[in-house]
C-alpha cells in the first residue's frame, strides 16, 4: 500500500491482504538499512489470522522515498503520520533494533494509539561502536559485511530455515546492498547515528501505560540481552523472552518461534 507522508510516497507491505484500518491493525517496523521484507513470514501470518497489516519502509529505505530520518524522534514523528494517513486510530507496534527505539518512543509520545509493544532484538543505549559507526560513513560494504557476521549465531541455519541450501547470510547482505542502492544518502550512516544519539528511552518507558514484550536473541552481538537490562529493569510489568541458538536476525534465525511469541502476545493485547 503507498501512501503520501510528509510530501513523500510511503510504502507498508500489507501482508498480502487488503488493508482493512476496522480490523486491530499490527505495525512492523524494521531496523537499520533494512525494509519491510525482514518481516515477511510474520506480517503475512498476521495478515491472514485477524489482523490488518502495515510493515513500513522507512523514509530512504525499500520503496519509500524522501531522506533517510536523522532521529528516532522524527522517525516517531513519521510513523504516526503513517497511522494518520491509512487511518489507524490504535494499533500495537512490533520494532526489530532501530524500529524497537521507534515502536518505545511512538508509544510514550501518543499512549492513546498505541494498544502495545513488542521490542525484538532491541537494547538501550543503543551505542554503535565507533569502528561500526565509521566503517557505516566511509566503508560502507565492510559495515555491511560487519554487520552480517555479528548479526548471525553462526554459519550454519537452523532447521526453520526455509529450505537445504537457504543463505540465511546472503540474504542479508543482499537486502542491505539493496537499501544501499536506492537511495543517494549515507543510509546506514544516518540509521546508526539516530540509535547512538538517541538518549529518550528511560523518559519514555516511564510513560508508557501498555503492554510490552522484550523478544531478545541468546546469542545476540549487536544488541546483547545484557544491554537491554536497564530498559527491562525500568519496565517491570513487561514480558521477556529469550531464545535460544538466536543473534540479533531473530526473524531470519528464528523465524517461526519469533511469529508465534509475536501473534500469542499481539493477540492477546488485542482483546
Amino acid at each position: 500500500m503507498r501512501l503520501t507522508v510528509h510530501g513523500h510516497a510511503a510504502y507498508c507491505y500489507t501482508g498480502g491482504k487488503n488493508f482493512d484500518a476496522r480490523l486491530p491493525t499490527a505495525v512492523f517496523i524494521h531496523g537499520a538499512q533494512n525494509d519491510h521484507s525482514v518481516w515477511a513470514l510474520q506480517t503475512r501470518y498476521f495478515a491472514h489470522h485477524g489482523f490488518s497489516v502495515l510493515a513500513v519502509d522507512l523514509p530512504g529505505h525499500g520503496r519509500s522515498k524522501g531522506q533517510p530520518l536523522a532521529s528516532v524522534e522524527t522517525m516517531s514523528d513519521w510513523l504516526l503520520a503513517v497511522l494518520d494517513a491509512a487511518g489507524v486510530s490504535s494499533a500495537t507496534l512490533i520494532g526489530h533494533s532501530m524500529g524497537s527505539l521507534i515502536a518505545l518512543e511512538t508509544a510514550a509520545r501518543a499512549p492513546e494509539r498505541i494498544k502495545a509493544i513488542a521490542l525484538v532484538g532491541t537494547a538501550y543505549p543503543m551505542k554503535v561502536s565507533p569502528l561500526l559507526l565509521e566503517a557505516s560513513r566511509s566503508r560502507e560494504q565492510d559495515a555491511i559485511d560487519m554487520v552480517n557476521i555479528w548479526s548471525h549465531s553462526g554459519m550454519a541455519q537452523k532447521p526453520s530455515a526455509p529450505g537445504p541450501g537457504f543463505y540465511v547470510q546472503g540474504g542479508s547482505r543482499r537486502l542491505m546492498q539493496y537499501v544501499a542502492r536506492g537511495s543517494d544518502a549515507q543510509v546506514f550512516f544516518t540509521d546508526f547515528s539516530a540509535c547512538n544519539a538517541y538518549e529518550q528511552g528511560l523518559q519514555a518507558a516511564a510513560a508508557l501505560r501498555c503492554p510490552v514484550l522484550f523478544l531478545l536473541g541468546r546469542k545476540d552481538m549487536m544488541t546483547t540481552p545484557k544491554a537491554a537490562a536497564g530498559l527491562i529493569a525500568a519496565l517491570p510489568q513487561a514480558s521477556v523472552v529469550q531464545l535460544e541458538a538466536c543473534g540479533h536476525a531473530l526473524m531470519a534465525e528464528q523465524p517461526d518461534q519469533v511469529l508465534d511469541t509475536l501473534f500469542r502476545f499481539a493477540e492477546g493485547c488485542a482483546k
